[in-house]
């Protein structure tokens, strides 16, 4: 499918083939049947398909958490919605709140622009709200179809490392502050940090603090070139030697400002950004060997979903690796800007 609609019939497969290859994909999800791909006549087909889509996921994807929370849509205050890859006025969020049963009165923050450190920087923007409102529930919703995204007549690198790379998918986290929460809290402190929690102790982690950081002059390395067409993929190759030289730094003074040492850290949850992505931040944080499986395991199941990528580590960290009560979890995804956003967890 990505050659027949990136590249020139009878046009030369090798480097597609290649990077396919190499990307460690091996399976993915995507919004339409494969053979309605070539069928896309422009960015208003692309983006119809994504509103539909979207709609549908975040659906099924706002039930789930709820439930899993033990929690209804009534309960829900504040739910922000995050994608980069459709646009949609009303906001995919306004669109749910009466087919989902929320409160008219739900405030609504609809996101667009983080792309992949959407899901990291999501749950730090809910742990900023849930500090002013400790009664509150928060929901982030993210959506990415990215597959909708991929171009017409688009061989270029940048292009078909996309094609190779990037799959389609959702997630949903709730969020309860603090006066929310029930149970004992999974740490010994008489002072727990305000932020999110689950409603039963055990289901989830506390958030302790975050930390955001845009890098100077690297506005170029990814984002959208935005044309009649639609969006058209930006991808430096220069992205893991940024990760490279800023991630150890931003890292370990945000765990030292806690009193927090890298070793001391039982679970690394990170956006899985590629192959090359994920080799620089094994080797600058120096991690033990299986630190970061999760992650490739993800990659490897659904491809790079965007800004829900890390909202599946982190809910297949959850679900088959939980570390003990008390321990310490770093958070990590990096995205345009170019920027990282850093979550300390308690589990």
């Amino acid at each position: 499918m990505a050659a027949r609609v990136c590249l020139p019939p009878d046009a030369d497969r090798r480097l597609l083939d290649r990077l396919h290859r190499s990307a460690r994909v091996e399976y993915r999800n995507l919004a339409l049947p494969i053979e309605d791909y070539e069928k896309l006549d422009g960015f208003g087909a692309a983006n119809d398909a994504y509103v539909t889509a979207a709609v549908e996921l975040g659906l099924e994807s706002v039930r789930a958490a709820l439930d899993g929370a033990g929690l209804v849509p009534s309960d829900v205050d504040m739910i922000m919605f995050t994608s980069v890859t459709g646009i949609a006025v009303p906001s995919i969020d306004a669109r749910l709140v009466g087919a989902l049963g929320l409160r008219p009165d739900v405030k609504r923050l609809p996101v667009f622009g983080l792309g992949c450190v959407a899901g990291a920087a999501g749950i730090a923007r809910l742990h900023d709200y849930l500090r002013g409102w400790p009664d509150h529930v928060a929901v982030l919703l993210s959506v990415e179809l990215c597959s909708l995204t991929v171009q017409r007549g688009d061989g270029s690198p940048a292009g078909l490392v996309a094609s190779a790379l990037f799959g389609d998918g959702a997630a949903a986290v709730v969020a309860c502050g603090d006066r929310r929460t029930t149970g004992d809290p999974p740490y010994e402190t008489d002072d727990p940090p305000n932020g999110m929690a689950s409603d039963t102790a055990a289901a989830g982690p506390v958030v302790v603090a975050t930390r955001s950081h845009l890098y100077p002059d690297s506005e170029h390395v990814m984002g959208w070139q935005v044309g009649g067409d639609g969006l058209r993929v930006v991808l430096d190759a220069g992205v893991p030697e940024v990760v490279r030289r800023y991630l150890a730094d931003d890292v370990h003074a945000f765990l030292g400002d806690h009193g927090v040492t890298a070793g001391e850290v039982s679970a690394w949850v990170c956006h899985p950004g590629g192959p090359k992505v994920l080799e620089a931040v094994s080797d600058v944080l120096d991690l033990p060997p299986g630190a970061l499986d999760v992650t490739w395991r993800s990659l490897a199941d659904h491809g790079n979903l965007s800004s829900s990528s890390v909202l599946h580590v982190l809910g297949e960290t959850l679900a088959t690796r939980r570390p003990e009560p008390g321990t310490w979890g770093v958070l990590i995804a990096m995205g345009p800007g170019f920027c990282s956003e850093l979550v300390l967890l308690r589990w």
